[in-house]
């Protein structure tokens, strides 16, 4: 019974933390509109420099600096802010398949300095022994595994409300203004390339605090885990959920990645072993499948945007009703 509860504790551990990323995805493609195809970039960058701000002195290489781990969270969130403030000067005038391109260009980028910069990211090996927070006075695998999920819990309740309260802001409602129709937002006024940079580096915030909370979970990073997969199933995740809604992020999030489990466990289990080399291959199908189905029976996904609608009735002004209002 505690190895499925420890299992179960696990796969919610790394759902939530996927979740928070798909969230920040969410406000820069289903609230602005804007194609990121680098996501692991910063979720990258938010988990490295979270560890090396915490983690402790490693010979010969950056790092050491031993903050407490709230500080080093942040440290690694406003990191990959930083990056995206960057990326985002020179890529969020772009549109489409461009933009896509560019920021997929970043996180190849990224994950080729991550693998050969070892004074800075350790290189190949990545850099281990970190302490998670409160570790020494938790010694229990089991109860700290339920501590942590905890912790993720409440992260991501505080990232949903906030999100939640930010698209029914006059500034969520520019967003989707400027999604829906740039031109119109700059006739009245507004500055686009503005705004979608500020939803850029707020989006990336968020990948980064996921990559700070993904680290201190395994205690360990490496270029291993800046994979281009990992971009490919968080969009996945949005588009199975639905743009533009934080809750079909967050259900697009554990259907897909209950998908993607739950098969690499069936074909380890019950395929041959000639085809369980190619079980990675497969699930990628799988999901690409899964992804098609979806776009064909639900084309905006789990829980497609609710836009509000006006509930006012207008009726035209005749001059009888002018001269009673007067």
């Amino acid at each position: 019974m505690i190895g499925i509860i420890s299992y179960l504790t696990f796969f919610l551990t790394i759902t939530a933390v996927l979740a928070i990323a798909v969230l920040g995805l969410n406000l820069q493609w289903g609230n602005t509109g804007i194609f990121n195809g680098g996501v692991v970039a910063f979720f990258g960058t938010g988990a490295y420099v979270m560890v090396i701000l915490a983690g402790p002195e490693r010979a010969g290489e950056f790092g050491g600096f031993g903050l407490a781990w709230p500080l080093a969270m942040i440290g690694g969130a406003l990191g990959a802010g930083i990056l995206a403030f960057i990326v985002g000067l020179a890529t969020t005038r772009l549109r489409h398949d461009y933009l896509a391109i560019a920021t997929f260009g970043i996180a190849v980028a990224v994950e080729v300095f991550a693998r050969n910069a070892t004074f800075w990211t350790g290189g190949a090996k990545g850099i281990r022994g970190f302490e998670r927070p409160l570790e020494a006075f938790i010694s229990n695998p089991f109860v700290y595994g339920l501590f942590y999920l905890t912790i993720v819990l409440a992260v991501i309740l505080l990232v949903y409300l906030a999100l939640e309260r930010l698209v029914r802001s006059p500034f969520g409602r520019l967003l989707r203004a400027i999604r829906e129709d740039e031109t119109a937002a700059r006739s009245l006024g507004k500055y686009p390339a503005r705004v979608r940079l500020q939803a850029f580096v707020l989006g990336a915030i968020i990948m980064g605090l996921a990559g700070g909370l993904y680290a201190t979970f395994y205690a360990f990073i490496s270029p291993q885990d800046l994979a281009p997969i990992l971009t490919f199933q968080i969009w996945a995740m949005l588009i199975v959920g639905g743009a533009g809604n934080n809750r079909g992020a967050i259900a697009g999030t554990f259907v897909v990645w209950g998908c993607w489990v739950a098969s690499g466990w069936a074909l380890s289990s019950f395929a041959p072993a000639d085809v369980q080399i190619y079980a990675g291959t497969l699930q990628y199908i799988l999901i690409g499948l899964l992804i098609v189905g979806m776009l064909l029976a639900k084309p905006r996904g789990l829980l497609p945007e609710k836009l509000a609608v006006s509930t006012h009735s207008f009726e035209p002004v005749t001059p009888a009703k002018a001269t009673q209002a007067s």
